[in-house]
């Protein structure tokens, strides 16, 4: 899909910038913005509804935390795993409200996520983030866990899959998300009634289940990165072992 660029001289460089990708984020932190405070104004020990759901959202990625990397380390992450939940699932429905009604002079108002950069962007996040935490919690041996001297290439590939693992969520992302807002725009064209129903629905699914795919591998990820090893290592035929 056409974006609508706009081209700024920075220090004398041209940078380029996707405003309908940036109005779209905008909007979708506005309402998660608005849907928080709407959600904790008025908090009872009874929850209604709406403070039902939120709470259940946090009690799923909570109980998913807890049981990967404990108690302890689940209440220090589980802010951005929260956060890159609601944020993707709320862009990605972005994408299904009628914003296309409004018509841009160049690109339109999709979800966010439908721009690679977007969702580059995330896993840039992502990548700084549990690397950042892995080299906390162990030091610069987080790029070492199970150096082998008889298996360097294997180790080089290991550690080259640390920065690699957050790009291929976030290819995952872009492509699924295109793909689908292409689909139902195509079938809009052919038949505008009737026909794109059942795939727009459809749609609603998958921007469920990629804002879970994204979420619960970046918390595998994060887990990962924490899991704590001891402080003493032995070298045992060749190999240098961490316990």
């Amino acid at each position: 899909m056409e974006h609508w660029v706009y081209t700024a001289s920075i220090f004398g460089h041209g940078v380029s910038f996707n405003m309908d990708t940036i109005l779209t984020m905008w909007f979708t932190m506005l309402l998660l913005i608005v849907l928080a405070l709407f959600t904790t104004r008025n908090l009872k020990m009874v929850p209604g509804k709406l403070q039902l759901v939120g709470e259940g959202i946090i009690k799923y990625f909570n109980d998913i935390s807890k049981a990967s990397m404990g108690n302890e380390n689940a209440q220090k992450h589980i802010a951005i795993i929260l956060t890159l939940f609601m944020f993707i699932l709320t862009a990605n429905l972005v994408g299904q409200l009628p914003l296309k009604l409004i018509h841009l002079a160049n690109g339109e108002l999709a979800s966010p996520n439908n721009d690679i950069n977007m969702t580059a962007a995330m896993a840039i996040v992502v990548s700084i983030y549990y690397i950042f935490y892995g080299v906390k919690k162990n030091g610069f041996r987080f790029f070492f866990k199970g150096f082998s001297i008889d298996g360097i290439i294997i180790t080089l590939v290991d550690t080259l899959e640390l920065f690699v693992r957050p790009f291929s969520l976030a290819l995952r992302l872009f492509a699924n998300i295109l793909a689908g807002e292409l689909l139902v725009a195509t079938f809009i064209s052919l038949f505008a009634i009737v026909l794109p129903l059942p795939f727009m629905l459809f749609e609603l699914f998958v921007a469920l289940i990629q804002a879970l795919v994204f979420t619960l591998l970046s918390t595998t990820y994060i887990s990962m990165a924490v899991q704590e090893e001891k402080d003493y290592y032995h070298l045992d035929k060749g190999e240098i072992i961490w316990q």
